[in-house]
């Protein structure tokens, strides 16, 4: 009997964090209501308070979950990688989960935005994945692995932005090959 109950518990929660996901990537954060998510969810409003505290705490499961699953399709760290990391970042801007991210930015930026710390916390993992997968020897001499890695994840947040906006203007495949051109050698296929 405890058994089914943290089943169905767990899968209340799945569900609440699937809906607000879907809903922060289409409506934005604040636009996004409780009883919006309980309906997406088909589950009580009061559901979301006692899961995860508040709507903040819900938009922290939210992040965390896309950024887990982001973050499982990027390639193991360095040695380790059977897959072209550049084709890894292209699919990230593909995936429908990196809107959320790109919508959630424009609230995060706004001086006294109840998510600026929690966006700030989300490009923080992202560079540190970067880094994790950056060979020591693959930058040039003189060039700081950090700021790299700011202007990597900078690079795909601004395509996907672009792309998001106007999809017919932006070839992908192309942005892809310009970007293997203009990284380091040893670092567009490692």
């Amino acid at each position: 009997m405890a058994t089914r109950r943290i089943e169905r518990t767990q899968e209340s929660r799945r569900l609440l964090v699937s809906a607000a996901a879907e809903l922060f990537a289409e409506k934005g954060y604040r636009q996004t209501s409780f009883i919006d998510i309980a309906d997406k969810a088909g589950i009580s409003r009061g559901s979301i308070p006692w899961h995860f505290g508040n709507k903040l705490g819900l938009l922290e499961a939210v992040v965390d979950d896309q950024l887990q699953a982001i973050l499982t399709g990027f390639p193991p760290p360095a040695g380790e990688r059977p897959d072209d990391p550049l084709d890894q970042v292209v699919g990230f801007i593909r995936l429908p989960a990196t809107r959320l991210f790109i919508t959630l930015l424009a609230e995060a930026v706004e001086v006294g935005s109840p998510i600026r710390e929690h966006y700030a916390r989300l490009h923080a993992t992202l560079r540190e994945g970067v880094l994790a997968r950056i060979p020591a020897d693959a930058l040039p001499p003189g060039t700081d692995p950090e700021a790299f890695a700011v202007l990597l994840v900078g690079t795909v947040i601004g395509v996907h932005a672009q792309w998001r906006v106007a999809p017919e203007a932006v070839n992908l495949d192309a942005v892809q090959a310009a970007i293997r051109a203009l990284l380091p050698a040893g670092l567009g296929r490692v």
